[in-house]
């Protein structure tokens, strides 16, 4: 379960690189909007089911923070702010995901978990941020809010679970999912219709980026990401999220050339020591509660 869950982030990692070398330039909400609708829709037709009674209101709510909200501050955060400092208040997430979990959940964060984040941020401020970064405030505001956002939906995905009524475990995650990537993906059109004008005629490349964003990045990666968030600790899949900008930071060094400093090797080091911190605090931690139980609160 906690293997399959670190895939996500590490897929998410490959995200620049697509980005940069595939898609057309200067349009991340038709990026992001061709990322979460095409991969719920098809999440959507595999499990065959629609939202049921509490869960239209809960998929929304989650929809809108994991995806449409998060999607939308993480772009303008991008636009405004180099990505090194972007990257440093998303690191900031396992504590705000603690705070929340405590006064959601009732989980009390251990000490070795917090030096783990701390340690978490240390590396990604090594590894990504730059002393000539600027401090645009809209653009702190907006990565700031998006890594808000994401924490409160990773919380509450804890909270609420899995929805019921479903045969079979893999289904409900299907539907969950798929759910979650169509209310981003909705929210998320007509913003990128009012901001960036009609999409642009496509080529061929752009076209794999968007299948390979949209199939693999997206659909795949936030089915194991939702598997993990319904069922870990929610500090812990939060650190795990830190491993994105070393995937991105070796895919650069390896596809593209890009050097690595001695420091950025340190702060790389101590993202994979945060991790693995995480994850053995967790594995002696008491067993989250069952989804059947979860999905009831």
């Amino acid at each position: 379960m906690r293997n399959l869950t670190v895939v996500a982030p590490a897929l998410w990692g490959t995200t620049y690189l697509v980005t940069t070398e595939l898609l057309p330039p200067d349009r991340p909400l038709l990026a992001g909007t061709l990322r979460a609708l095409p991969a719920g829709l098809l999440l959507v037709a595999a499990a065959r089911a629609l939202p049921r009674g509490a869960w239209w209101w809960r998929a929304a709510v989650l929809g809108t923070l994991n995806i449409g909200l998060f999607f939308a501050l993480l772009f303008i955060g991008a636009y405004r702010l180099p990505g090194g400092v972007a990257a440093v208040l998303g690191a900031l997430g396992p504590f705000v995901v603690a705070g929340l979990a405590y006064g959601l959940l009732g989980q009390r964060p251990g000490a070795r978990v917090l030096l783990a984040g701390l340690a978490g941020l240390a590396g990604v401020t090594l590894l990504v941020l730059r002393s000539s970064a600027a401090l645009d405030p809209v653009g702190l505001a907006a990565a700031a809010g998006g890594m808000v956002s994401m924490s409160l939906g990773t919380v509450l995905g804890r909270r609420w679970g899995m929805p019921p009524g479903f045969a079979e475990r893999r289904t409900a995650l299907l539907a969950l999912t798929g759910w979650q990537l169509t209310v981003g993906g909705v929210l998320l059109a007509p913003a990128a219709l009012l901001v960036e004008g009609a999409p642009p005629a496509l080529d061929w490349g752009n076209v794999a980026g968007f299948a390979y964003l949209s199939l693999i990045g997206t659909a795949g990666a936030y089915v194991l990401w939702f598997r993990g968030v319904t069922t870990m600790p929610p500090t812990q899949v939060t650190l795990l999220g830190l491993l994105s900008p070393v995937v991105a930071a070796a895919l650069g060094w390896v596809a593209l050339g890009q050097s690595l400093s001695d420091g950025q090797l340190v702060g790389a080091a101590l993202i994979l020591a945060a991790v693995v911190a995480g994850a053995v605090k967790a594995s002696n931690a008491t067993r989250p509660t069952p989804l059947r139980a979860a999905a009831t609160l």
